[in-house]
């Protein structure tokens, strides 16, 4: 699986982005797919994941406490995708950003644990001026 990651740019204090991040194989029955960031200086850090199962149409969106309210992370089945719409951005938001995929079921506890991932994207640089 090959994840490439999209949207990153510069942006002010307030403004929106929305990254993509696209599969080049889809093969699993289910799966959760995550988005992590990095800021100079600083370990890797969870930002929001979402699963996705061929048995159930629900899924499940866990968020770190830092993004609650302002990002919203959504699938696009159809198109092997996920989003991250990014709202209110703060110059903290500032980072690149990596999507990554866990092959089979997750949970709350292994969608926020980057070591449970299996396959990372390239990352795209996010941008906040103040």
């Amino acid at each position: 699986v090959q994840l490439q990651a999209s949207g990153g740019g510069l942006v002010q204090a307030g403004g929106s982005l929305r990254l993509s991040c696209v599969a080049s194989d889809f093969t699993f029955r289910s799966y959760a797919r995550g988005w992590f960031r990095q800021a100079p200086g600083k370990e890797r850090e969870f930002v929001s994941a979402i699963t996705w199962s061929r048995s159930s149409s629900g899924s499940s969106a866990v968020y770190a406490e830092s993004v609650k309210g302002r990002f919203t992370i959504s699938r696009d089945n159809a198109r092997n995708s996920v989003y991250l719409q990014m709202n209110n951005l703060k110059p903290e938001d500032t980072a690149v950003y990596y999507c990554a995929e866990q092959k089979g079921a997750a949970s709350i506890a292994t969608m926020t644990d980057p070591l449970r991932y299996d396959y990372w994207g390239q990352g795209t640089q996010v941008t906040v001026s103040s």
